[in-house]
């Protein structure tokens, strides 16, 4: 038997190119590293330009191959500016990492569904649905056309379970992406494209500390958690992983 190892790297992403949404702290900044340190050019997109530039700087310092394309997604001709200059520089996009879902203001604007205006029904449905549908897109045609693809949304589990602190909107239309990500995978999956979805539960960005102590594990999730499961998500070991909500919650919720 062989003792070569050459071909027995798992989730090697090289050659690959991605883009992350939302991108340039926080849960985003962790998959953006995960997905590069396998290989994968990434482009960070953020909101805030300075924020996604400096994201990048620390990356290219550390030896990854990454971009920064800042700009606000729930604009199609921001999505479509942004799309161009990655395949401008790198080529088209294999993975799409629908990140970005928390609008400026949230979690301190949340309000009880009796209190809501449509605007802020709109605020989520811009960027946690049309956002996603939008990007997808523009990338979807030519992923089919080579062969291969990756769509992962990161939603929340409050899809899930009903909380009481004001999150209608905001689990209204990640629920309304999971639903177009389950009709997706069946429309794509026969070329090579897969859709999955990554259901987040507490995580250590919004300071929940005693809720992160129901967990199984008793601690919040992390960006490393986060990133490793997408690179997973991203990889063509994960081929036939498709039109699944997988949960990353320590264990908070085991049904």
């Amino acid at each position: 038997m062989s003792t070569n190892n050459t071909h027995l790297r798992m989730f090697d992403l090289n050659d690959r190119v991605a883009l992350v949404t939302g991108a340039g702290q926080g849960m985003g900044l962790g998959v953006v590293r995960a997905l590069a340190g396998q290989g994968a050019r990434v482009a960070v997109n953020d909101l805030y330009a300075e924020r996604a530039e400096h994201a990048v700087a620390k990356l290219v310092a550390e030896g990854f191959d990454v971009m920064a394309v800042p700009g606000d997604i729930t604009r199609s001709e921001i999505r479509e500016e942004i799309v161009f200059k990655v395949r401008q520089r790198y080529g088209d996009i294999d993975i799409l990492v629908n990140n970005a879902g928390v609008p400026p203001g949230m979690p301190e604007s949340l309000r009880h569904f009796s209190e809501l205006e449509d605007k802020d029904f709109e605020i989520q449905l811009d960027l946690n649905l049309r956002a996603v549908l939008g990007l997808t897109r523009l990338v979807v045609r030519g992923m089919g056309e080579r062969g291969f693809g990756r769509i992962v949304i990161i939603s929340s589990e409050s899809w899930r379970v009903g909380l009481s602190f004001g999150l209608t909107n905001y689990a209204a239309a990640k629920s309304a992406s999971l639903g177009f990500m389950r009709h997706l995978a069946h429309e794509v999956g026969r070329k090579g494209i897969t859709a999955n979805a990554v259901s987040l539960g507490t995580m250590n960005n919004f300071g929940y500390d005693e809720q992160a102590k129901s967990t199984a594990v008793g601690r919040a999730g992390t960006p490393e958690d986060v990133g490793a499961l997408v690179t997973y998500l991203a990889s063509s070991e994960a081929a036939w992983m498709t039109g699944q909500v997988l949960p990353l919650n320590g264990g908070a919720i085991t049904a």
